[in-house]
């Protein structure tokens, strides 16, 4: 077979290669050479989109650089919570709606493997962090932006568990919206007791 560096559709190719490796042999056994011998191309190529065979699984539009572009793209009027929701409808429906098959392959694929999973959490907290920095750039105190920032994430992130262990056509954006109103009577929860406690 004639291996190519300028193929059209190489990215698209070693992912899909990667993936089919990850699931029939594990991540850890997985290496670039076999990865880029079943898409037919050169490891150079593979070094040319990814890092590393980690960057397969993480290395496309970032969490955390798209929540901050949409927080710099709202309205200055909104408040901290409702930018948080902002940026939430926009992140389900241009980085996840549509996916949905494929995020839960690479679910599956990162769950199997200690370190990919560890590489999530790291993930998360990248984003609430970058979203949190936004906040506070738009003047909200830090408190109020590190909470509303970290609730976001926390509501993403539960709701994108809840969509890829579901088998029906609800949105990711209604199930996170569905997580923020949970996570609203649980803080008023916390509030009752507070008031019980003075």
């Amino acid at each position: 077979m004639r291996v190519s560096r300028w193929e059209p559709g190489a990215r698209e190719r070693l992912e899909s290669a990667a993936l089919e490796l990850f699931e029939e042999q594990g991540f850890a056994a997985t290496t670039v050479p076999q990865i880029t011998a079943r898409a037919g191309l050169t490891t150079r190529t593979f070094f040319r989109y990814f890092t590393d065979k980690r960057e397969v699984l993480f290395g496309d539009a970032d969490v955390a650089e798209l929540a901050a572009a949409y927080v710099a793209e709202a309205p200055a009027s909104l408040a901290a919570a409702e930018l948080v929701v902002h940026c939430l409808e926009r992140l389900t429906q241009e980085r996840f709606e549509g996916r949905k098959e494929d995020l839960r392959r690479r679910r599956d694929i990162v769950r199997s493997d200690e370190g990919l999973r560890e590489r999530n959490l790291h993930k998360r907290a990248a984003a609430s962090d970058a979203l949190a920095r936004e906040l506070a750039g738009r003047g909200f105190g830090t408190a109020e932006a590190t909470l509303c920032a970290e609730v976001g994430a926390l509501a993403l992130f539960t709701a994108i568990d809840q969509w890829l262990e579901s088998g029906d056509d609800r949105t990711l954006f209604t199930l996170v919206l569905g997580v923020l109103e949970s996570l609203g009577v649980v803080v008023a929860g916390f509030g009752a007791v507070r008031t019980r406690r003075s």
